[in-house]
Formats: structure tokens, C-alpha cells, sequence
């Protein structure tokens, strides 16, 4: 789309997200998961590589990395990458 778009998403518990009732141990520990506000308003298919943005000064806390192919599937929520926990390696491969 050639309109910027935004969503506002709640953050899930990491180890609840890695549960057995959602992604059931298929993820790593530097990502993030999110809940959309309302069913079908969280990131989907088609997102991957977008900012994850939190903050009152904006920053990017990650990046989107992947979804259940079905946006509406409360048990698979999208995963973004985290930035935070790779902050050392992206500061020493940007210079």
C-alpha cells in the first residue's frame, strides 16, 4: 500500500506465547509477540519487515518477523524480532 498504515497492538508474555495453547515452543527468546485490540487487527501475512514502534519517544522495538496465515487465529499471534535483544550486534554492524 502506498499509505502508511498503523495498528495498536498489546504485547503478550513471551513464555505464554511460547506455550503449548500458542506457538508451543517454537520460538526463540529475543522476540516479541502481539494481541491485536480487536480480532483481526493484529499484523499478518504481508508484514514481515515493518517497525514494531512503542513508546512516548518513539523507537522501534522490533521488527515484524512472522504470522499464522490466518490473521483472525487467536493461538498463532504475529512474532516480531526484537531489536532490544540485538541492540550490540546492530550498533556494531552499523558502523
Amino acid at each position: 500500500s502506498p499509505t502508511l498504515r498503523e495498528l495498536e497492538v498489546t504485547v503478550m508474555d513471551a513464555r505464554m506465547c511460547n506455550s503449548s495453547r500458542f506457538w508451543d515452543g517454537g520460538i526463540g527468546r529475543a522476540v516479541i509477540c502481539f494481541q491485536g485490540q480487536r480480532r483481526g487487527s493484529a499484523p499478518a501475512k504481508g508484514d514481515s519487515g515493518d517497525p514494531s514502534v512503542c513508546g512516548k519517544r518513539p523507537a522501534v522495538a522490533g521488527v515484524m518477523s512472522f504470522s499464522s496465515r490466518d490473521a483472525a487465529d487467536l493461538f498463532k499471534p504475529p512474532v516480531a524480532t526484537s531489536t532490544v535483544k540485538h541492540k550490540k550486534w546492530i550498533q556494531k554492524t552499523i558502523r
